[in-house]
């Protein structure tokens, strides 16, 4: 089984077919980076549960019911008597989404240390990503948990940079430092990069990564395709996927979801697994995950597809 930590939310996408300026409609789907990435996870056919913290209100109510029919475990989820994130989504003329959100004080962030739950051996690996990396206290809770984990179980990080929630970009950046030293794989966008390093060689950010305990780092770079930095295997890249974009909303949650996928299909989700790896098989999951994340792009909002979908 494989344990995603952090957010669950409810993304609002604005729909001006009324033509009335008084009048804004809303389309609202649940996600959350890590919300997305458990849901793709379940889809891919992967044994998952989330650790999150959800409201007790209507939309709360709501994310649990989205988890349980989408075959998410419920075992790690916490109630709390706070509201639900809100995040505001406008879709640029790329498909790229542009996000505002209202998270002050709400149920997602309200994990503390003590809501740590032991885990078992069935427990393969852990994920963690986005603004829980960086909102308190949620933020320390699992820079914890990942310190506790470290080398016991697989941990994958996908920093998901959103500026909204933090905008303290030195505050990221240390953040991420603390939790690169614990990850085994690391799954980055080259507009993370832009907003963490600006003008730094994506390699040389890999290659301290890879100095510590990671053993891969990707890099997703839209339209430009993907790269793959690995410890022993050196680099390469590959394009992207021909398709007709729709957006790009839970593209990157797809392509990290399908990158666990991929590893826990052929039994190597664990740190020996992915020291294991030789460059065929890392070009195979690569491979599997640009094409997750591109059937995603052809779809609107964070549709992740199943796994019957992925060839």
């Amino acid at each position: 089984m494989y344990l995603v930590c952090g957010e669950a939310l409810f993304d609002f996408f604005s729909d001006d077919a009324s033509g009335q300026t008084s009048t804004v409609n809303f389309k609202a789907i649940a996600g959350g980076s890590p919300f997305n990435v458990a849901v793709g996870l379940s889809r891919l056919g992967i044994d998952t549960a989330l650790f999150a913290g959800l409201s007790t209100d209507y939309l709360g109510r709501r994310l649990r019911r989205v988890l349980q029919e989408e075959g998410v475990r419920m075992d790690y989820l916490l109630d709390f008597d706070a509201p639900t994130t809100l995040a505001m989504v406008a879709v640029g003329a790329d498909g790229s989404p542009h996000y505002s959100f209202r998270g002050e004080g709400c149920a997602d962030r309200q994990l503390l240390a003590g809501h740590l739950p032991k885990l078992g051996d069935e427990v393969r690996g852990l994920h963690i990503g986005s603004f829980s990396l960086v909102v308190q206290p949620i933020a320390d809770t699992l820079l914890t948990l990942v310190r506790r984990e470290s080398g016991r179980r697989l941990i994958t990080l996908d920093p998901n940079v959103r500026l909204n929630p933090e905008p303290n970009i030195e505050l990221w950046r240390q953040r991420i430092a603390a939790l690169a030293k614990h990850a085994d794989m690391i799954k980055v966008s080259d507009e993370d990069l832009g907003l963490l390093y600006p003008g730094r060689d994506p390699q040389s950010i890999a290659q301290e990564w890879l100095a510590q305990r990671c053993q891969l780092v990707f890099l997703t770079r839209g339209t430009q395709g993907a790269s793959v930095y690995s410890r022993q295997h050196g680099h390469w890249s590959v394009p992207a996927r021909e398709v007709v974009t729709a957006d790009t909303v839970g593209a990157g949650d797809t392509f990290q979801a399908a990158l666990i996928a991929w590893l826990s299909e052929q039994q190597l989700d664990s740190v020996a697994g992915l020291q294991r790896l030789d460059k065929a098989q890392i070009e195979a999951m690569l491979d599997f995950a640009v094409s997750a994340a591109a059937i995603t792009c052809g779809r609107t909002g964070p549709d992740l597809p199943y796994r019957h979908q992925v060839s």
